[in-house]
């Protein structure tokens, strides 16, 4: 088998094992087992092969076997883990993804033959160390090398956790000295945890598993952090089959017995969400909304321009009380105070810095993963000195993730030292200023520490995902970025907690409302609907063009909720969208009754009136609001084409006129030509129909689909039928 077919193979015994296929998955995993050759694996096979025979043996022959269940998951999770190793094993063979081309490798290179005797240079480099700083102007030299020494190491001692298969006693000695709470090293501890992420990523191992929820017990916010955040990634991914090993269970409700880790969960995976891109208002506008405007009756298809059929802001309009009701819970500050720290740095900053990775301090893998210590030999001259500057007062704010934070260093130390000591100098007083605000910011936010530690690792990561050169040998941890809320962690904090609401209203404020939806009718299942609710998940429908599943939350809204004029409007807009136009007119007129007078909502009832083809009260609206505003263009327009089907042509002229006066667009100029072609003024039509065409960038075919949809109308109005082909070619010449 190529890498290919190992990946296909694999794939294929997930997905027999997710729909409960045991069989099929057997037969699947024979042909990895096959291809491998390892009497260790075929055993492991055929034991577990024999073992489902039994059970099904038992449950054909009718004997009652209580602990059926337990011993059915019980296969599933072996087999998965089975198939896990398997492919790791394979891949180590016959892989050049760079991952396992490192693991190939890197016993070849390491400099260290044990554990540990790699251990014990890593604690000589820290005894020694604290004993030559207290002297270390006399010391220098001595300190520089064994810094050297120490950093020469780390990508070492990182691989070991990231490229190892089963942790071997080895391993796990040297994984319990260095987490040892009197161990000094906290480069070691925090590049272990990434490494061991990394290692679950590429290959799920229960025992592995355990010892990343074991780092988010640590008392040190910088390491538990880092080990929550790497926890939610992958207990995304292997999602599926987390049901199946109890003892991840067994810990998930641990940690969600302490507040304090289930509200550092919500934080961080509120700023996984964020880390995906929001859409654009005219993206959605454009793939979304206006396919919708698309099933409106023809009559009225580009007769006016899109905003006086449907008025952006009719569309988009959000309830403004649903901010009242946020504030109110508290849940406002939340979303806007975490919404702020994600903006920070994923947003600009990785933009701004994604040129300044290919510095060589990037060659080095584990780098990517390295907190930011200006001891760091590859920084260390611009902080040699006491003297407050910007660089020392940067670095050790929040604005930067540890990645930038080096890419900003090392692009400083491209500067030449006169320029170098000028930008210290500029920027004094600046850094004093930034210095207080961090302060400010602690005392006024205690747990904004935590919340910082993980949105800078969060980014960190981010940098490495997407721009790492070998990145796309990598699966993309920010794939399930708006996966989180289906996970198996999500599961188990939720119930009892407003976690879910928190999750679901953030990803309703950043426009995700496929995720919202999801979550909100969870919610409404399980607790006493509000107006509110019904509301945004009507909006949600909406945005997410499911109009008849949004008309349904509106109208239940409306009936908790009666008289409610931004939840009629919505009523009203879904009916007039779906073709029940006398709905919308009956749900407009209400608004009308409720707030009079206002001009959007008469525009839409003109319009519900031309869709019924009651042209004179139309006209009637129409005037109406051209009397209390003489100047709006798009009413001028909606009086041109319903006195043009309608057959009053003095009136379509009257105001034809008036819009070519203005700033005209290529449908006006068309309409224009129907009302000058009925009042037979034949050389003007030619012009006005050539000003149409050309502002359609002469295409000649876009042109003609706008004009057939007019025929019928032009025909009514008196044009002989055999007059219409002369005019065109009249057009063409």
């Amino acid at each position: 088998m190529n890498a290919n077919q190992i990946h296909t193979t694999y794939k294929s015994v997930l997905l027999y094992l997710a729909k409960g296929q045991l069989k099929n998955a057997f037969e699947k995993t024979k042909l990895l087992v096959l291809e491998l050759q390892l009497g260790e694996y075929s055993d492991r096979f055929e034991d577990l092969q024999q073992n489902y025979r039994y059970l099904l043996q038992y449950y054909i022959s009718g004997a009652d076997d209580p602990q059926r269940k337990v011993v059915y998951n019980k296969l599933i999770s072996k087999v998965f883990v089975l198939n896990s190793e398997l492919r790791e094993e394979l891949l180590f063979r016959n892989s050049s993804n760079f991952e396992f081309t490192q693991k190939r490798y890197f016993p070849h290179r390491r400099k260290h033959s044990t554990t540990i005797e790699l251990f014990n240079a890593l604690k000589f480099f820290h005894s020694q160390s604290a004993l030559l700083n207290n002297n270390e102007d006399d010391h220098i030299i001595e300190l520089n090398r064994l810094r050297t020494n120490y950093e020469s190491i780390l990508p070492e001692f990182f691989n070991i956790f990231w490229l190892s298969g089963i942790f071997k006693t080895d391993e796990k000695n040297l994984f319990d000295k260095v987490m040892d709470v009197n161990y000094p090293g906290r480069l070691e501890k925090s590049l272990l945890i990434s490494a061991l992420t990394l290692n679950l990523w590429r290959t799920f191992d229960e025992s592995k598993l355990i010892l990343l929820f074991d780092c988010c017990l640590i008392n040190d916010q910088s390491l538990n952090q880092r080990a929550l955040v790497g926890l939610c990634f992958v207990l995304a991914k292997y999602n599926r089959f987390l049901p199946y090993f109890p003892s991840v269970r067994n810990r998930l409700v641990l940690l969600s017995d302490d507040n304090h880790i289930v509200e550092n969960f919500l934080n961080i995976i509120i700023q996984i969400i964020g880390t995906a891109e929001t859409e654009k208002i005219s993206k959605k506008m454009q793939e979304e909304i206006l396919p919708e405007m698309m099933k409106i009756s023809p009559l009225l298809k580009d007769k006016m321009d899109t905003d006086s059929l449907l008025n952006a802001d009719e569309w988009g309009e959000e309830n403004p009380a649903w901010q009242e009701i946020l504030e109110q819970s508290g849940v406002s500050d939340k979303l806007q105070e975490l919404s702020e720290l994600q903006m920070e740095g994923a947003d600009v900053y990785m933009s701004t810095f994604s040129m300044l990775k290919s510095f060589p301090f990037f060659s080095e893998f584990s780098h990517w993963f390295l907190p930011f210590d200006a001891q760091f030999s590859a920084v260390n001259e611009l902080f040699k000195t006491d003297e407050k500057t910007v660089l020392s007062s940067f670095v050790n704010s929040v604005v930067m993730c540890n990645s930038d934070k080096y890419s900003f260093c090392l692009s400083i130390l491209q500067m030449p030292e006169s320029q170098r000591g000028m930008l210290k100098q500029s920027f004094r007083m600046e850094a004093e200023q930034m210095e207080e605000m961090s302060k400010e910011e602690l005392m006024l936010t205690p747990d904004v520490v935590a919340k910082n530690i993980s949105k800078q690792y969060i980014q960190d990561l981010f940098r490495f995902f997407k721009l790492y050169p070998q990145h796309s040998d990598f699966t993309d941890m920010f794939s399930f970025s708006l996966l989180m809320h289906k996970s198996f962690l999500f599961d188990i904090f939720s119930p009892g907690t407003d976690f879910k609401k928190n999750i679901s209203e953030y990803y309703f404020a950043k426009s995700h409302y496929h995720q919202a939806l999801e979550l909100f009718v969870e919610i409404i299942n399980d607790s006493q609907p509000t107006a509110a609710l019904y509301q945004k998940i009507g909006y949600s429908y909406q945005q997410t063009s499911q109009l008849s599943k949004a008309l349904d939350a509106y109208i239940k809204a409306d009936i908790i909720q009666p008289d409610d004029v931004w939840t009629v409007r919505k009523i009203a807009l879904c009916n007039r969208l779906l073709g029940k136009y006398e709905k919308a007119l009956e749900y407009y007129q209400h608004v009308e009754f409720l707030k009079p007078n206002q001009s959007k909502v008469l525009l839409q009832i003109g319009h519900c009136y031309l869709e019924l083809g009651k042209y004179k009260e139309a006209l009637n609206i129409y005037f109406k609001l051209d009397a209390e505003n003489g100047d709006n263009v798009k009413v001028w327009r909606a009086i041109i084409w319903c006195a043009f089907v309608s057959g009053n042509i003095q009136k379509a002229d009257y105001y034809a006129n008036k819009i070519l006066e203005n700033e005209p667009l290529p449908q006006d100029y068309l309409n224009a030509g129907h009302v000058a072609w009925c009042m037979q003024r034949l050389p003007k039509v030619v012009d006005l129909y050539r000003k149409s065409f050309e502002l359609q960038g002469n295409d000649w075919d876009l042109f003609m689909v706008k004009f057939d949809e007019d025929i019928p109308y032009l025909i009514s109005n008196g044009i002989d039928a055999d007059e219409i082909p002369l005019m065109l070619d009249a057009l063409r010449g």
